[in-house]
This record gives structure tokens, sequence and C-alpha cells, in this order.
């Protein structure tokens, strides 16, 4: 004990931070602790994600309504979640902590290709202008490091988790889920906002700036008409939208409930998207920024997946009977959406080629990811 008089040691925060950081990399956190710097670091995970979703979310809103600008509020919620990302990947690399070998490859190769897909972004925005599709090559790069970070916390979370609650371990895995799926629809949103945009020029009350219109209007090179907004606002065929989500959206739901192994888990995760999108359209709405067609087609087809995976047909007949009948639910799905709501374009004639391609994408995906899984 210090005598009266006497200024009691203190140890400075960036220290004691060392100090744990040193702790963590060596390996000398007792059990207790261990999961409470788990739950601490993926819980980080989960904030950066929410960041990041919520900068996307309103970012395809934002572009519908201005022109484009690098430090838009919108590009700055993203920029955030961004930092805290580089951070969390920095701190599995330097530790190890919380990953296996796969996992942080997967986390460093993500975030490389993020930042230099990022900058090569940019500079096509700089170099072509508005970027008029959310579908273009650099996006795209974006869309793909990032699935493959979240891909590495998912293989982390699985494989350091599992000794935390099951409402925790499985929570934050649905979580990582939803956030992955949310990546892989964020291009598709632009045939959702791109219907509603489009119907608004048509009643001659437009959502977007006339700067906007005027700059869609130059990327065909004659007059503003609706040629020219058709061209920004639904600027690729109509058979993307429902192939992307019968292929893409409803393998990434397969392959979540594969890994989680709980009984709806597909349908939980779509609902969740969807809830999330109903969320965030009156607060976009309210703010003057213009709404968009809400993807409850999703549900249908994750209804179908869990419903297939509980039958327990033979590999083969699965691949085949689950492709041909959750295709036929997301189109069926977008047919009663477009008569009761509002749905993007839909080419029909698409539907054998998108069944085809997820099935061979269920053919491909025989064994299960996680075998012994609670409630098959």
């Amino acid at each position: 004990m210090a005598e009266p008089g006497e200024s009691t040691p203190k140890v400075s925060l960036v220290a004691s931070r060392r100090a744990w950081l040193e702790r963590v990399r060596s390996g000398a956190l007792d059990a207790p602790e261990e999961l409470a710097t788990l739950r601490l670091v993926y819980g980080t995970w989960l904030v950066a994600l929410s960041l990041k979703a919520l900068g996307s979310g309103w970012d395809m809103a934002w572009h519908f309504r201005w022109l484009r600008d690098d430090f838009a509020p919108p590009h700055d919620v993203n920029l955030i979640g961004d930092a805290v990302v580089v951070l969390l990947v920095l701190f599995h690399w330097y530790t190890g902590f919380g990953v296996d070998r796969g996992a942080s490859r997967l986390l460093q190769t993500g975030i490389v290709i993020f930042l230099l897909a990022a900058p090569v972004d940019v500079i096509n925005h700089r170099v072509n202008g508005l970027d008029i599709t959310a579908w273009s090559a650099t996006h795209g790069l974006l869309y793909l490091g990032t699935a493959i970070m979240i891909a590495g916390v998912i293989r982390g979370w699985r494989r350091h988790g599992s000794g935390l609650p099951a409402p925790v371990y499985y929570g934050t895995l649905g979580a990582l889920w939803f956030f992955f799926l949310e990546n892989v629809l964020f291009p598709s949103q632009h045939q959702e906002y791109g219907v509603i945009s489009l119907a608004a020029w048509e009643r001659g009350n437009p959502y977007a700036e006339q700067s906007l219109l005027d700059f869609a209007a130059q990327q065909v090179g004659h007059g503003l008409d609706r040629e020219a907004v058709l061209n920004f606002a639904l600027p690729v065929p109509a058979w993307v939208y429902p192939v992307w989500l019968s292929t893409a959206a409803m393998i990434v739901l397969l392959v979540a409930r594969r890994n989680m192994g709980l009984r709806w888990t597909a349908t939980t995760i779509a609902a969740a998207y969807v809830a999330w999108r109903c969320l965030l359209w009156p607060l976009l709405v309210a703010g003057g920024f213009p709404p968009s067609a809400v993807p409850f087609l999703l549900i249908a087809g994750a209804v179908v997946i869990d419903l297939v995976a509980q039958a327990r047909l033979p590999w083969p007949a699965e691949a085949a009977v689950g492709a041909f009948a959750v295709t036929g639910a997301v189109y069926l799905g977008a047919y009663v959406q477009s008569y009761v709501l509002v749905a993007p374009p839909i080419a029909y004639w698409s539907a054998p080629f998108a069944a085809l391609a997820l099935g061979l994408a269920w053919a491909a995906l025989r064994s299960p990811v996680r075998p012994g899984a609670l409630s098959q």
C-alpha cells in the first residue's frame, strides 16, 4: 500500500491493452477468459458487419436520388465498418486467436481483394463518372472480397465458438450467414429500386434529382427520355434478377442450412433479410429516399429448401427435386409479388436454366458441411 503523500503507480491503458494482447497471442488465457475474449471479438465482428449492411442498404437508395459522391454519408458508414474489419483481420493475423489457418487465410485473402478493389472502383468512377449499374466488374470484386472475408469469420466461429451456450453460438452463426446473404443480394437491389424509380419517372414525379437524370441521359448520348431512364434504372436483362435469386441466394441458404444444421435455418435467415429490408424501407422513405421492391419471394424458396432437406431424399433425388421445387417457388413467388405488390421485370423463360444451375450446385454439395448437427 502506498504511504500517505505517495502517488499510486498507474498502468497506462495502452500498456494494459498491450499486455492483454500478448496474453492472447501467447495462449495464456484461462478457459473463462478465452470464451469472454471470443465473445468480445466476434461481437465486434457483428458490429462491423452491421455497419457495412447499414451503409450498403442506404447506399443503393442514395444512388437513386443523388449523384455519386466518394464521401456520401452511406459511404462514410461503410468506411467505419471497413476500418473495424481491417483492425479485426490484423488482430486475428497477429494473435491467431479465434481462427485456424484456413479461416485466417480466408480473412486475409478477402480483405486484400477488397482493399485492392476499392481504389480501382474509385478510379473507375473518376474516369467513367457514375457507375450506372451495381453489376459492374469493380463492384463484383468488392462483393467477392467481402464474401471471402465473411466465409473466414464463419469458419473461425464454427471452429472456436461451440464452447459457448447454444443460443450464443447459433445466434452468432445465423447472424454471420445473414450478413453473407446480404452481401450476395446487394447487386439485385438495383432492379428492386429501379423498377419503382422508372415508374415514378413515367408518372412525371421522379425520385432522382435533375442532375442525376441529366447524367443518365448523357450516358446514352441523347436527351432525357424513357430509354435514358430505363438504361439507368434497369440496365441488365430481365433474366438476371430471377436467376441470381434462384441460384446465388438459394445456394447461400442451402449451405447455411447444412452449416448450422437447424431445422428452419434457411427460412429464418431469408425472413431475417426480408425483415431487415422492411425495417429500412420506411426509414429511408421518411428521409426522402426512393422506396424499393422488397424480395418477399426469397422466403418461398427458403421454405422449400428446408422442407426438401427434412424429407431426407437420396442424394440424386434431393438435388433434382430440390432444384426444381426451389426454382419453381422463387419464380412463382415473383409472379405473385408482381401482382400483389411490385417486383422487378422477370424473364420467366429463364427458369429452366436457373433450375439446372441450382441443381448442379446442389449436387456438388452432396456431403453435409456439418454431419451430426442438431435437428436435421
